[in-house]
């Protein structure tokens, strides 16, 4: 399919968002990006870029854009709280470059990819109130009260997506049980145990605590995930509370802990959401957190984003129509997607959970937020 005939908006300017615009254009399409906010940026922690995502990159040209501004990494580190370890796994992928997994800051990943761009194709300030499915077109509403209509809108709306919600299901985010407590530090003691360029994950009562070194930046991504009963989508903590959910780590754990700006952490519940049976009408297709949103313990939601991207501009070149492309697109990716949703719920066993929240099974407390 040519897609220099077609009109194609996607909504949404995070990461999935942005990797579709550029796989899309790279393809030849005519593309526009609606995001709500009034600036691109990306705030929160750092994220891991396997091969398969980096191969995208390469495909578009833009490896180099991402890597100049993350770090290789060999291997991803689990200990005990004190920090004994309990196993390493050399990352698993390296592509026929050489290429490995690399580590990068959320925000240097956006603004990378958002240079790549032209800039007259990102619309800030867009907020979507409504979508209309015409069948072979779809018209977008927003909140100024603007309407525009496409030959495809690629929803790229992330976890509380309006599309998803208005055309696919009314479900809602699901609590996980947990908060994670996210901030980058420029942390001498927390340096010094991943200068080696290894994610670390140490494993305690309740607690996961996840170091994600920023070589090129000299600071570590500092994920503090611990059990809670509170499905508060931001949850209002004081410092003593996060310091309870590292009691018994390793004393630079605690004494990083101890030191945080607290008006600088990101403190957020943890929420996935349910497989969704269906992402794609005619001329309306699912994309990213929108299509899958889940758990963070693997990782794997700005990886699977980017893969979506890539998928989807592929499928739109192979098929003879924008239905056949979107069919096979889905097929390719919603049961890879599905079974990582399903790998990223495993958590705490039955005794663990009780040993925190004595009486509260694993995962009785997921709700909708």
């Amino acid at each position: 399919m040519d897609l220099k005939n077609l009109t194609i908006a996607i909504v949404g300017g995070g990461y999935g968002g942005l990797a579709a615009a550029k796989a899309l254009t790279v393809a030849g399409a005519n593309v526009t990006v609606y995001e709500q906010a009034s600036e691109i940026k990306e705030v929160g922690a750092g994220i891991g870029l396997r091969p398969s995502s980096l191969a995208q990159f390469r495909a578009w040209g833009e490896l180099e854009a991402i890597t100049s501004v993350s770090n290789a990494s060999e291997s991803f580190q689990i200990l005990t709280a004190e920090g004994h370890p309990i196993a390493e796994e050399i990352w698993p992928e390296v592509d026929a470059h050489g290429v490995t997994t690399h580590l990068i800051h959320r925000g240097d990943f956006i603004e990378a990819l958002f240079a790549t761009l032209p800039k007259s194709m990102v619309k800030l300030g867009h907020r979507l109130e409504k979508i209309a499915d015409n069948g072979p077109s779809a018209t977008l509403s927003f909140a100024d009260g603007r309407s525009e209509t496409y030959d495809l809108v690629v929803a790229a709306d992330g976890i509380k997506s309006v599309i998803r919600e208005q055309l696919f299901t009314d479900s809602q985010p699901v609590f996980a049980g947990e908060h994670a407590y996210r901030v980058v530090v420029e942390d001498a003691d927390l340096l010094s145990l991943v200068a080696d360029g290894k994610l670390r994950m140490y494993i305690g009562r309740g607690t996961k605590v996840y170091l994600l070194p920023l070589l090129s930046r000299g600071q570590v991504s500092f994920d503090i995930t611990a059990l809670d009963v509170d499905g508060t989508w931001a949850p209002e903590v004081d410092l003593d509370y996060i310091l309870k959910t590292v009691e018994g780590f390793d004393p630079r754990i605690v004494d990083a802990t101890r030191r945080l700006d607290l008006a600088a952490v990101n403190k957020r519940a943890v929420y996935d959401i349910d497989p969704v049976e269906r992402w794609s009408t005619d001329s309306v297709v699912l994309l990213g957190d929108a299509a899958h949103a889940m758990c963070h313990h693997q990782g794997q939601g700005a990886n699977s984003a980017i893969l979506d991207a890539g998928a989807l501009a592929g499928a739109l070149v192979a098929a003879a129509s924008v239905p056949e492309a979107l069919e096979a697109y889905v097929a390719e990716r919603k049961p890879v997607t599905d079974e990582l949703q399903r790998i990223s719920r495993q958590g705490w066993s039955e005794d663990e959970v009780n040993d925190v929240f004595p009486g509260q099974k694993p995962n009785s407390g997921r709700q909708e937020g």
